[in-house]
């Protein structure tokens, strides 16, 4: 009996080993083509190009974030900017976002990557802050010039409307905007202010 069933975990083990195999190449490729994608859509630019990749890492309480920055260029080898890519801890768990910004660290768009935030609540991140929203645009805002914050009804000292009922998503998401902003401009990421708390959405 024992026999048989090492027989048959070192069977299944070798299927489950080639059929990672087999969709390794197709995952890795649909990832590519989803961050190719991004990329132009938050440089507003579909003949955008990244003509280089850094990656640089920051600590913020305790743990590791790493921002990768996408340099890019258009067809005629004009800078537009660079794609950030950051994470910070949301309500629910990770939120990691790409950040357009042309070459005076204006935000030309973004979008959001990855979430775990509560459906209908804090994932409205991926439109409240599109341009077509002027409570909370963000869309040409300079975090150099000001960080983005909430107003001050929400306990912020910004101009940005929270997202309904998700103050902490909002601060998350905008941490991570101004994060991203910092990355790309080479400063070292303030690992001291608006990181986002845990709490229920309700009682934000």
């Amino acid at each position: 009996m024992v026999l048989v069933l090492t027989g048959v975990a070192v069977i299944m083990g070798g299927v489950l080993a080639y059929v990672n195999h087999l969709t390794e190449e197709p995952i890795n490729a649909q990832k590519q083509k989803t961050l190719n994608d991004g990329i132009k859509t938050v440089m507003m630019n579909d003949q955008v190009k990244v003509v280089k990749t850094d990656t640089t890492k920051q600590r913020d309480r305790g743990r590791e974030y790493t921002f990768i920055i996408y340099l890019t260029q258009d067809q005629q080898g004009n800078d537009l900017g660079a794609a950030v890519e950051s994470t910070t801890d949301g309500f629910g768990g990770d939120l990691k976002v790409l950040v357009g910004f042309d070459p005076k660290g204006n935000i030309l768009g973004y979008t959001i990557l990855e979430t775990a935030e509560t459906p209908g609540l804090g994932a409205k991140a991926d439109k409240w802050f599109q341009k077509d929203n002027a409570k909370g645009s963000i869309i040409g805002k300079n975090p150099g010039e000001k960080p983005l914050d909430v107003k001050p009804v929400k306990g912020g000292v910004g101009d940005i409307d929270a997202i309904t009922a998700s103050t902490i998503t909002t601060r998350a998401f905008l941490l991570a905007v101004n994060n991203a902003y910092k990355a790309y401009k080479v400063k070292p990421v303030d690992t001291h202010t608006g990181a986002s708390q845990k709490g229920k959405e309700g009682k934000k």
